[in-house]
């Protein structure tokens, strides 16, 4: 589903990452995880095109999406979560949601102007579809809520269904359960244990190793700028490179 190759980037002197190459098969769980400043949010602002890599190839679904805009990734299928929330605070959840499908309905101006009836239609599905894709978060009960009335895990969450709303083929996840606590958390493994099942794709980012053990495949750790790991969760947790990357040498731990 996803495939980077030598992906690089470099901003002025100071170089971010480095031959960085791993690939997401199509219908896994796939995490990527790494230290604070690893490189890990540079990596997915790259797949959706916030950044231009500086050298490298990263493909979806086998299309190169280099010099491809951003709306233009989401529409060839890319969803995304960010770790800062990016929710419609002042608009109800259904209403948060609705504006995920916008990319891929199909209106005129005219339609959309004067309420014609295929845009009525299109509207109509779309407001179904919402109520469902918040069902599978556990939130179809407060679908004519502000979002603003929301907890702070219930907004994670809202975040989550408005990017399924746009019919990813490939759904990044930045920090999932950042801030959540440990019984949200648990629901929202469940939660996205259930969207990967519907045959979603997922790509995530996340620092609560119990979380990204329990729900991915495979793993690949990101240590200043290059991939130093990849494997199952297995494999990860008995890696010395990886152990080191988050602990340090045992010479360093006991200067420590």
């Amino acid at each position: 589903m996803l495939k980077l190759t030598g992906v690089s980037k470099h901003f002025g002197g100071l170089s971010v990452l480095h031959d960085v190459s791993f690939e997401v098969p199509a219908g896994s769980v796939f995490g990527l995880i790494g230290p604070n400043g690893a490189g890990k949010t540079t990596v997915f602002n790259l797949i959706t095109g916030l950044l231009a890599p500086s050298g490298g190839a990263i493909e979806l679904g086998g299309r190169s999406l280099l010099g491809v805009k951003p709306h233009e990734i989401t529409r060839l299928g890319l969803g995304r979560t960010f770790q800062n929330i990016r929710i419609f605070k002042e608009m109800s959840l259904l209403e948060n949601v609705v504006v995920g499908m916008h990319a891929h309905l199909d209106y005129s101006v005219a339609g959309w102007l004067f309420s014609l009836p295929g845009f009525r239609a299109q509207e109509q599905r779309a407001r179904e579809r919402a109520h469902e894709l918040l069902g599978w978060v556990g939130l179809a009960a407060k679908a004519n809520d502000l979002a603003d009335n929301l907890s702070y895990g219930d907004q994670r969450k809202l975040e989550l269904a408005r990017a399924l709303a746009t019919q990813p083929k490939l759904l990044l996840l930045d920090e999932p359960v950042a801030g959540m606590n440990t019984s949200e958390k648990v629901e929202l493994m469940s939660q996205i244990s259930s969207i990967a099942k519907r045959g979603f794709t997922i790509l995530m980012i996340e620092h609560d190793m119990r979380f990204v053990m329990g729900l991915c495949e495979r793993i690949a750790v990101l240590n200043f700028g290059k991939i130093i790991a990849e494997g199952t969760p297995e494999q990860i947790k008995t890696n010395p490179d990886v152990i080191e990357a988050y602990l340090g040498r045992d010479e360093e731990v006991v200067a420590a």
